[in-house]
């Protein structure tokens, strides 16, 4: 056998007897009469000891050791004169009495250690080599105990697991599709699967009653941190449920993960609408740790003669607190930060709320003390606090406000990686105006269906038609978002002629629903949870590239593969297709 033990499980216990392992050189110290060396596999570090007791030939070998070289050894557990506290095996060395070398390897272009010198592209391209190293391999370890955990859970709520096909009839809405030509059918395509939305209602019309599967997606949209092209889903469905009977369940999927998995007790998950996330925190994916909530001032500073807020639609700001020290430096920096084209601001106001108790702003020239200390009461501030103040165009700028919010919160350390506040976010527009194309889209996919109490606007008034829908978020990541789908199919006829189908087209696009609708579908609800983004939560990481075993880079690439890539003209030939490729 290669191995006896792995290079993580040998202790005090083990010494004296005779073992073998096998794995990666981590690095070599020769130091003349002895050389050292580290043992690595997938389970730790173990080390090697040559010295004057090895046989020549066995050091002889030895001295053609070099990094990432695939060897095995047969040696006897001995204790460590000089003990190594940091690793489990710290006690313990091998004294080697025979050495294979399985295989050579030339020098890695980064070191294969805990903090690497090699940059992201570099890794990216050697990604094998990448993932040899603990913090990548023990994200992915988390991400498989993350799964298991997930299906140990729904599988004891009843929950049947179902794969769904990959290859799929493209629909609109929503992002754009990764598309594949068929060979059979010429001139026809698949398309790869945004979500299993359709087929997951399908289940429901079939009677499974409770489905879920942790399927890949695709999406053909813009990349950053949070987004790949392929990603994958914690993807739910139930029948003859309610709003609550889902917000329920999966409140109970969340605390059984945080708790299975980190040890930690997550408290309550209260609820916001999002009028009420976006007036207070300019977002609909509020961060909940900390207050200073948007607070809006319109009314309170409107004609005083500053042309600048008697101008504006909007005037708001927020309370930090304990910041009335801000500098004019710091408060430049922070003037020029809110300007960026990211946030769109042209300017700001602020209200500092000294110690003495004195109030001291800069628009004093238009406001008495009086005035200012209206604002200082709107806000609840005291003294020590700082006031910093946005105007313009209403959602523009609460989004401003809700992005500077942020910005203050990681400034004063308010966003720590430990602390987890989750929320529900419910009664989201259930559709949104496009002003270049001059109708309506779903805000959530067409299938979403109306708040009951709502439903006599859809033709009325559109735009004030509130969704059966519901994001879960934590620490200001949207984490899972779902839905009661509407199961009616006159209301999903509504909805279609709504969004802009002629029968005819969405006969086309989705006859095979609307025919399984007339053969009993009932009342069902689902929810999808990003797969990745949670895994990336749970191991504190900031990107959820590392939460993949191979992703892509920020153009969607895949630099290890060097793909997407041309293919043959005969390829194009067999599936019908032409491509002018311009020089």
């Amino acid at each position: 056998m290669y191995r006896t033990h792995t290079c993580g499980e040998l202790r005090l216990e083990n010494c004296g007897k005779e073992i073998t392992l096998a794995g990666w050189v981590q690095r070599v110290r020769n130091l003349g009469g002895m050389t050292f060396v580290d043992l690595r596999d997938r389970y730790g570090i173990t080390q090697l000891v040559f010295d004057e007791h090895t046989e020549a030939a066995v050091r002889s070998k030895a001295d053609e050791l070099g990094r990432e070289y695939v060897i095995q050894v047969t040696g006897r557990v001995r204790e460590r004169s000089s003990k190594n506290k940091n690793i489990p095996t710290g006690e313990i060395e091998i004294e080697v009495a025979q050495l294979n070398i399985l295989n050579a390897s030339l020098t890695p272009p980064f070191t294969i250690e805990d903090e690497s010198d090699g940059g992201d592209d570099l890794r990216m391209k050697y990604r094998y080599l990448d993932l040899r190293r603990n913090p990548v391999r023990n994200t992915l370890i988390l991400r498989s105990k993350m799964a298991h955990a997930t299906r140990t859970y729904l599988n004891s709520q009843d929950f049947i697991e179902v794969e769904t096909p990959v290859l799929i009839k493209s629909t609109p809405e929503g992002a754009r599709d990764f598309v594949v030509p068929s060979r059979m059918n010429p001139g026809e395509f698949y398309a790869l699967p945004q979500s299993p939305q359709q087929l997951k209602q399908l289940l429901m019309v079939a009677g499974f009653d409770r489905y879920y599967q942790i399927v890949k997606c695709f999406r053909d949209e813009d990349l950053r941190a949070d987004r790949q092209p392929e990603f994958t889903q914690i993807d739910c469905e139930m029948s003859f449920v309610e709003q609550e009977d889902v917000l329920t369940m999966f409140e109970g999927l969340t605390r059984y993960l945080f708790q299975e998995i980190k040890g930690v007790e997550i408290g309550q998950f209260p609820r916001l609408s999002y009028a009420e996330a976006m007036q207070h925190y300019g977002s609909d994916k509020p961060d909940i740790r900390f207050g200073m909530t948007i607070r809006e001032l319109t009314g309170v500073v409107k004609n005083k003669g500053f042309q600048v807020f008697d101008e504006a639609e909007f005037v708001g700001g927020i309370c930090v607190k304990g910041c009335s020290e801000y500098t004019r430096k710091q408060l430049d920096e922070l003037t020029n930060w809110v300007k960026r084209p990211q946030i769109g601001a042209k300017g700001m106001v602020y209200l500092k709320y000294n110690s003495d108790g004195t109030l001291k702003s800069s628009v004093d020239k238009f406001y008495t003390p009086e005035d200012l200390q209206q604002w200082a009461n709107l806000f609840g501030a005291k003294p020590g606090d700082l006031i910093l103040v946005l105007s313009g165009e209403k959602n523009q700028m609460r989004k401003a406000l809700g992005e500077l919010r942020l910005e203050m919160g990681n400034r004063l350390g308010l966003r720590g990686k430990e602390t987890f506040q989750p929320l529900w976010v419910v009664d989201f527009p259930l559709l949104e105006w496009d002003e270049e194309t001059q109708r309506y889209y779903a805000m959530h996919h067409p299938f979403t269906s109306p708040k009951p109490e709502d439903i006599a606007l859809l033709e009325t008034n559109p735009g004030e038609v509130r969704a059966n829908a519901y994001d879960l978020v934590i620490n200001g990541v949207e984490i899972g978002g779902g839905s009661v789908r509407i199961f009616d199919k006159e209301l999903q006829a509504r909805m279609f002629n709504l969004l802009g189908f002629t029968p005819e087209q969405a006969e086309y696009q989705f006859g095979f629903l609307m025919n399984a609708f007339k053969f009993g579908a009932p009342p069902h609800a689902g929810i999808a949870f990003g797969f990745d983004r949670l895994t990336s939560m749970f191991a504190g990481l900031d990107s959820i590239r590392d939460t993949i075993a191979f992703p892509k880079n920020n153009s969607g690439r895949d630099v290890m593969m060097d793909c997407p890539s041309l293919i043959s003209g005969e390829q194009l030939k067999e599936l019908n297709l032409k491509i002018d490729i311009k020089e």
